[in-house]
């Protein structure tokens, strides 16, 4: 990748000027793709939250899509992002969590994982690269996670995306893409600063806003007066934390900040705004009954997300669809309601077209693999299969209402009935064999067509109980 230069806060890449002189193309509505971390499927009040207080989220929902049943094609940061943006599973990519794949005790671990891959290969063509060979001015403003640059991924615009997480959201930040604001500066705030100066950059050109925030990822830091609210405010069941609290809601007022800055520029109508998270919450710091577990667990609250989709006068206002989704599907739905052609690599998800428009989708298996370990956040409060782990290797497929895990280490099956279980709390594999064989069929071959690692050798270091 070529030398980056610094101007006003933005990092230009070498088509940057070449790409101001093409106008826009008739028709191509702008699209804002906002990325919050970390945030659970229910720490928002359009998915049922009474203690966090989300009003331009809420009124987001009212006006477009909600999806009950999304997920994060990954249980944590990086890969989900991977997954998102390449619109393949993990097996294709490699990257399977953030940085090392063998977390943990090396006592407690029987396999020796896979090797971890901890950038995004340059030959996957991203969305955001289709997006701008099509024409598109292209934005990463935020966390990126998945090599040193997102310039060398389709993006024009870089600001505060390298290959690091977050030591702090105040500045000084450290983020050497983002120079330091003046000290105590929010970062959620000066993001979205960041955001609507493209926006009125590039307000007569067809734009791809990826807007990934690093709130509301740890650690807990907020403005005083929001914390000072919740702190007096009555406390949810499992939703008490004041300061992840005031985190949420300086998120939802800084994406009330770009609504209203689309609505400035008579922008509205003619983009399309989708609201998501990168993976499910952490439960020690805020449940999301009824789902099991939370980030870095394959149980449904480690991947069912919130996902809001708006497009005023094309998806239909106020309403809900029940129907499971995956973050894989955003690649082949921009590329389909574009009429832009696929790229010659292999894209897992499916257009979510017809969804968009109150049709229906043909029901379809959804799989994640995790050749690797996680270690336990809260042992006391993970709600994982055993409290040394978030994660243990294994494979796990959804078709209908049924998911069905697998464990490597012990050869273990678990069975769920999510329309009657929603909670994972229940194995019923010995009940419905028949099931189990089914969905074991199909995660095996599944397997096998991706090329997919599943770890096999000993860990020399394991000592069993």
């Amino acid at each position: 990748m070529g030398k980056l230069v610094l101007l006003l806060c933005w990092q230009w890449s070498p088509l940057a000027g070449a790409w101001a002189q093409s106008g826009p193309k008739p028709g191509r509505p702008n699209i804002v793709l906002i990325v919050a971390d970390d945030l659970g499927w229910k720490d928002v009040g359009f998915m049922g939250s009474t203690f966090y207080e989300t009003p331009h989220l809420d009124r987001l929902a009212a006006q477009g899509l909600k999806f009950t049943s999304a997920y994060a094609a990954a249980a944590n940061c990086a890969p989900s992002r991977a997954c998102l943006l390449s619109g393949q599973y993990s097996p294709r990519h490699g990257i399977y969590t953030v940085a090392n794949a063998d977390r943990g005790d090396a006592r407690t671990r029987r396999l020796i994982p896979v090797k971890n891959n901890e950038v995004l290969p340059d030959s996957v063509y991203t969305l955001a690269e289709a997006l701008r060979d099509a024409g598109y001015q292209t934005a990463s403003i935020g966390k990126w996670h998945l090599g040193k640059s997102p310039l060398s991924q389709g993006f024009v615009y870089n600001v505060a995306g390298d290959e690091r997480g977050l030591n702090k959201h105040f500045s000084p930040y450290g983020i050497p893409s983002l120079p330091d604001g003046p000290p105590g500066e929010y970062l959620t705030d000066r993001l979205t600063t960041e955001a609507l100066r493209f926006i009125e950059k590039t307000a007569d050109q067809p734009f791809f806003l990826y807007l990934p925030f690093y709130a509301v990822h740890t650690p807990l830091q907020a403005p005083e007066a929001l914390v000072r609210k919740y702190q007096n405010k009555a406390k949810a069941a499992g939703q008490q934390d004041a300061t992840y609290a005031a985190m949420i809601e300086s998120l939802d007022s800084n994406v009330g900040r770009i609504l209203q800055k689309l609505d400035a520029l008579n922008l509205t109508d003619n983009t399309i705004v989708l609201f998501t998270s990168d993976n499910g919450g952490i439960r020690s710091i805020s449940r999301q009954d009824p789902l099991r577990a939370g980030k870095g667990s394959y149980y449904e609250g480690g991947v069912r997300v919130p996902l809001v989709v708006r497009w005023p006068g094309v998806v239909a206002a106020g309403t809900t669809s029940p129907t499971p989704v995956i973050n894989l599907d955003l690649y082949p739905t921009f590329l389909d309601l574009l009429r832009l052609p696929h790229p010659r690599q292999p894209l897992d998800g499916i257009s979510l077209w017809p969804l968009l428009k109150g049709k229906t989708a043909p029901e379809r298996p959804f799989y994640w693999h995790f050749p690797i370990y996680l270690e336990a956040y809260n042992p006391q409060q993970d709600d994982g299969r055993d409290p040394l782990f978030r994660t243990r290797p294994g494979s796990t497929i959804r078709l209908g209402d049924w998911k069905l895990h697998e464990y490597f280490e012990d050869k273990g099956l678990e069975l769920y009935n999510l329309k009657t279980d929603l909670g994972e709390q229940h194995n019923v594999a010995s009940d419905y064999p028949a099931v189990v064989k089914k969905l074991h069929a199909l995660l095996q071959n599944w397997r096998a067509k991706n090329n997919a690692f599943i770890p096999t050798e000993p860990n020399p270091a394991y000592v069993a109980p």
